[in-house]
């Protein structure tokens, strides 16, 4: 049963008290019984402050008020480990649930130590030594507070034209699992629970690279044979090697921005491929919905939590519309108990 999953994976990330799942089953539901239904939105809310890597056009606004008012779940490329420590501090002693936030960071190819990029590091054909340069970045990025790392980029690229095609590993589907696996494998380790294992975001779900003549964010075309045959077998092998976390794309899939793609989301990755992780949109995704004609911010985040989305990347829209989309009856309670 998939409970809240961003507490959920924190506590494997953090709790050495629950190695057996009965126990952390019947932590979670207690704890669950007794958050109301601002802080659970609370913890599916991540924010970027000012000051940190600029991933995306905004930053989040009166972070610290946010955080000790129970209304952030993660924070998104903290700008000095001072601001971590504080921050994390906050969440514990001043929120009502105590829950730890969960720090994410784009480590694409090492965090102090830096390797190459992923696809010349792909082009070792040394499954070992790019399993070994994760384990690294994951020893590093755990040691600064990092619990959770954008990467690896698992997106299938044939057009080069597509101008993100250095973060992947190339075009065969067959090479970009195996590169998916080991990198799974080095940033998470044996176990999550350990203290220098960090959790791993498979990107960008679904069928990034694919987008027409290689425009970014651009309209995905193709036919489900061409998806599960080219696209889809990097995803899949990374969920099957444990990857705890996914994040959505910004193109659209037969219509629908991935996003909001019930088929994608729900059907394809957790029914058929039975992921029981959490899934965070790229940045600003739920927004950039309303520019493809979907909906407003409202109907565009109730389209989110629907399709199976769990966090939401810095434009809040979650947060300030999900409680209003429960008393319309346009979320069940259930999508944000994540209860199925």
């Amino acid at each position: 049963m998939r409970k809240l999953n961003f507490v959920v994976i924190f506590l494997l990330l953090t709790c050495h008290l629950f190695a057996q799942d009965q126990k952390m089953d019947q932590f979670i539901s207690d704890l669950m019984n007794k958050m109301t239904l601002q802080e659970k939105i609370g913890q599916l809310n991540q924010v970027a402050p000012w000051g940190g890597a600029v991933t995306g056009s905004a930053v989040s606004q009166d972070v610290e008020a946010k955080i000790k008012a129970g209304k952030v779940g993660s924070v998104l490329n903290s700008p000095s480990l001072a601001f971590t420590r504080e921050a994390q501090k906050m969440a514990v002693t001043a929120t009502t649930s105590k829950i730890p936030i969960l720090f994410g960071l784009d480590i694409i190819h090492g965090y102090k130590t830096v390797f190459p990029i992923p696809l010349a590091i792909s082009c070792s054909w040394d499954l070992e030594r790019i399993e070994k340069s994760a384990r690294i970045a994951a020893i590093e990025a755990s040691a600064s507070g990092i619990g959770w790392t954008f990467s690896p980029m698992v997106d299938i690229s044939r057009d080069p034209r597509w101008g993100r095609v250095a973060e992947g590993a190339g075009e065969d589907p067959w090479w970009g699992s195996r590169v998916a696996e080991a990198m799974i494998k080095g940033y998470q380790g044996k176990n999550l629970s350990d203290e220098t294992s960090i959790l791993a975001c498979i990107k960008h779900f679904a069928l990034y690279g694919g987008a027409e003549a290689g425009r970014d964010y651009n309209t995905v075309d193709m036919s489900r044979l061409s998806m599960y045959q080219y696209y889809f077998p990097p995803y899949k092998a990374a969920i099957d090697a444990g990857a705890g976390s996914v994040m959505s794309s910004f193109n659209v899939v037969e219509g629908i921005p991935s996003t909001g793609n019930h088929w994608l989301m729900t059907e394809v990755l957790r029914e058929q491929w039975g992921f029981e992780g959490f899934v965070v949109t790229d940045y600003n995704a739920i927004l950039e919905m309303i520019s493809h004609g979907m909906g407003d911010i409202n109907t565009v985040s109730a389209l989110a939590l629907n399709a199976g989305i769990d966090m939401d990347m810095v434009d809040e829209g979650f947060l300030s519309t999900l409680e209003k989309s429960v008393a319309d009856g346009l979320v069940p309670v259930k999508n944000i108990d994540c209860l199925s």
